[in-house]
């Protein structure tokens, strides 16, 4: 349905191999998105988002899914074990985590230039690493991304905002 979210958690634990050695966590991140990106698009899915964090229960492995027409919590279930599987096989030393699949609801992330097109006209929030004109938040309305400069409408005013100082971004209310 669109607009919900909807979640499957799996719990994961030690491997068969032994200790865990530790791996930084943008080491993991890039190799999972190596695995995981192909495999989604294989199952005609597009990975939009990954997150692994420390929460007040351990590690978690977060994946946000999402395909033309919505997610069904099938699509999160098969998602999940094939994930599951590759990151236990070639991600073995990034110790314990619990997995969940989602897709990424109505506060939907953008992180690829493509997703700036896709989204334009939609009210988004965007945070920067270094301030434009002294702000670090922004939240307008999507106009376009042109030549790496995305460009919302605030308050009947435009702001230009590199795409590469952007550090997070989603769909908004």
């Amino acid at each position: 349905m669109k607009g919900q979210r909807k979640t499957f958690k799996v719990k994961r634990t030690e491997t068969a191999l032994g200790p865990f050695k530790k791996v930084s966590e943008k080491k993991i991140l890039m190799r999972a998105k190596e695995l995981l990106e192909p495999m989604c698009e294989a199952e005609g899915m597009e990975l939009v988002h990954i997150e692994y964090q420390r929460e007040a229960r351990g590690r978690i492995f977060r994946l946000y899914i999402d395909r033309p027409g919505g997610v069904t919590l099938d699509d999160c279930v098969g998602i999940s074990r094939q994930s599951g599987d590759l990151l236990d096989v070639y991600l073995d030393d990034m110790g314990p985590y619990r997995l969940e699949v989602s897709s990424p609801g109505p506060n939907r992330p953008l992180e690829k230039k493509i997703d700036y097109e896709r989204f334009k006209g939609n009210r988004v929030k965007v945070v920067t690493a270094q301030p434009i004109n002294g702000q670090k938040n922004f939240k307008g309305t999507l106009l376009e991304i042109l030549e790496d400069m995305v460009r919302l409408s605030i308050d009947d005013r435009t702001v230009a905002i590199p795409y590469q100082e952007i550090t997070k971004a989603h769909l908004s209310d």
